[in-house]
């Protein structure tokens, strides 16, 4: 009876990692000839696993990643374009402790979303919040954000993030009012928080998916020179499979 009291009170204290551990060691005999200090100490270490874990798991949610992928995953084969010491490198999220970007460019397919969820999945592992924006539909929802008058709560809730992931940029060339919200999200980033940026067109072709020379120029003086480019290359992942499938089939 008192156990069950020392659980529940546990539970209102929200010490699930020590309930879970205490649990534990009711089941395992051996657990009890241990000394009390040793027994507490383990019970411990599982509270701080258990809250680790629980705040990866919301910073995850946060996140909103469009795919669950993971570095350790990637898939090297298909001659992608990049080097396996490269990828560990940007895996260790110095770049993101130094406010730097990680710009992704290649055709349909190759690889470029499942990338940036990669090193997004990474940082969130690493401690860092994170958030996955699809370009258009980021430009969609600030664009009813400014008629409901939650405009510039959302860009602060950007700007609040450790990283970005904006997907897909410059698949159609940019509006006046998609330059003036992308001009104003880089510029709340701009040496303090990190970006990833994937599209299909070659950063150099950037400059005029932006359209306007003025605000091309200052967008990309703020992204381009303090950013980790990759060009991905190779068969498209979604091709692949559908070849895995037939031959499963």
């Amino acid at each position: 009876m008192l156990l069950q009291q020392t659980i529940e009170t546990l539970k209102q204290l929200k010490l699930g990692g020590m309930v879970k551990a205490l649990e534990l060691q009711m089941e395992m005999p051996d657990s009890q000839s241990l000394p009390f200090e040793e027994r507490l100490g383990l019970m411990v270490d599982c509270q701080l696993t258990w809250q680790s874990d629980k705040r990866l798991q919301t910073r995850l949610r946060s996140a909103q990643l469009f795919e669950r992928a993971t570095i350790e995953d990637f898939d090297f084969k298909g001659h992608r374009n990049i080097e396996r010491s490269s990828l560990l490198s940007l895996a260790n999220c110095d770049w993101l402790r130094a406010h730097q970007n990680v710009l992704i460019d290649g055709a349909t397919g190759v690889g470029k979303s499942y990338l940036a969820c990669a090193l997004a999945q990474k940082a969130c592992r690493e401690g860092f919040t994170a958030q996955y924006l699809r370009c258009s539909k980021l430009f969609e929802d600030l664009s009813i954000a400014r008629a409901d008058g939650s405009y510039h709560r959302r860009l602060a809730e950007f700007a609040r993030k450790d990283l970005l992931v904006l997907d897909d940029f410059g698949r159609t060339p940019l509006t006046a009012s998609e330059r003036k919200d992308l001009l104003e999200i880089i510029e709340d980033r701009y040496d303090r928080r990190s970006l990833i940026i994937t599209s299909q067109l070659p950063t150099d072709n950037w400059h005029d998916a932006i359209v306007d020379p003025t605000i091309a120029d200052a967008l990309l003086d703020r992204v381009i020179h303090n950013s980790h480019k990759i060009s991905l290359k190779g068969e498209s992942r979604r091709k692949t499979k559908g070849k895995q499938l037939k031959l499963v089939g």
